[in-house]
């Protein structure tokens, strides 16, 4: 079964697949091969009984609904493969159906929260230390052109045109998109590589090496901390794309900006302004 996860784990990232998803992938089929070797059942037993009863085990433990709907993707692909591979006569995947997931609102930041933080974060960042200078440049970056955090980890400085004002990033499936970016955000980066020694990856800690996903999200929980609420990068994503719609932006263009492959992902943000209409009209109109 090792050789089999082993073989797919290639597959995939070959196929583009980016190292969260590899990383999620490897963790649920380990899970996988853990239950069945409990279970005492080979691979050439393995049937869609098994998947079933690992992801009712796993549900049983308290794993929550968005949990295994991800866990039933993993299976369904690895199934598919061992069919595909010769490895099973038949895809015992077919028949698995996803949870329901009740879909949730993203959580925001308010726009003039983000003015004040942003504004008292330059104020530090040009009377302070580089560490100030390195976090006003992460929530200026995240906030202003709504990139994922693992994409301004990966950012670096060749992919910066200053003069056309704009990022190149890679997202999800290796695939390249370029971002626009404001004077702000081009303030920020001045004013930061004008004391960085970078050679090559933007990001750096203080000791020269480049900063992973987890140090930028530490980074933005801590300046995200007044709130009051549990926010973190990907609220900045959220806040990006929800203004940019609050204030005129197209549908389709705030998909490009955030790199979603389907409009119906990007729809979830009309459905956050509707709301915001529909709590000022609430507040305000004397016929509400």
């Amino acid at each position: 079964m090792q050789q089999e996860i082993s073989d797919f784990i290639r597959a995939k990232q070959a196929a583009g697949l980016s190292s969260n998803t590899l990383r999620a992938y490897a963790n649920d089929l380990r899970e996988l091969a853990d239950f069945m070797g409990s279970a005492k059942t080979s691979l050439d037993e393995l049937g869609t009984d098994t998947f079933r009863n690992w992801l009712y085990f796993a549900s049983e433990a308290g794993a929550k609904k968005s949990t295994i709907a991800r866990k039933t993707a993993t299976a369904r692909s690895f199934g598919k493969f061992l069919f595909e591979t010769g490895r099973l006569e038949i895809d015992p995947t077919v028949r698995l159906r996803s949870p329901k997931l009740s879909r949730t609102l993203p959580k925001t930041a308010n726009a003039k929260f983000l003015a004040e933080l942003l504004g008292n974060l330059k104020t530090l960042a040009e009377s302070g230390d580089q560490q100030q200078r390195l976090n006003w440049l992460v929530i200026e970056l995240l906030y202003s052109t709504g990139m994922r955090v693992s994409e301004l980890a990966a950012l670096r400085i060749d992919d910066i045109d200053f003069t056309r004002q704009t990022l190149r990033v890679t997202g999800k499936g290796n695939k390249q998109r370029t971002l626009p970016f404001g004077e702000p955000a081009k303030d920020a980066l001045k004013t930061y590589l004008e004391q960085a020694e970078v050679r090559d990856f933007v990001l750096l800690n203080d000791k020269q090496k480049p900063l992973s996903s987890r140090d930028i999200y530490r980074i933005v929980a801590s300046q995200l901390a007044s709130t009051g609420m549990q926010l973190g990068p990907h609220s900045l994503r959220h806040s990006a794309a929800t203004h940019l719609l609050d204030n005129g932006a197209d549908l389709r263009s705030v998909q490009e900006l955030l790199g979603h492959s389907s409009l119906t992902t990007t729809q979830i943000y009309t459905h956050v302004s509707v709301q915001r209409l529909r709590e000022g009209y609430a507040k305000a109109h004397p016929r509400a």
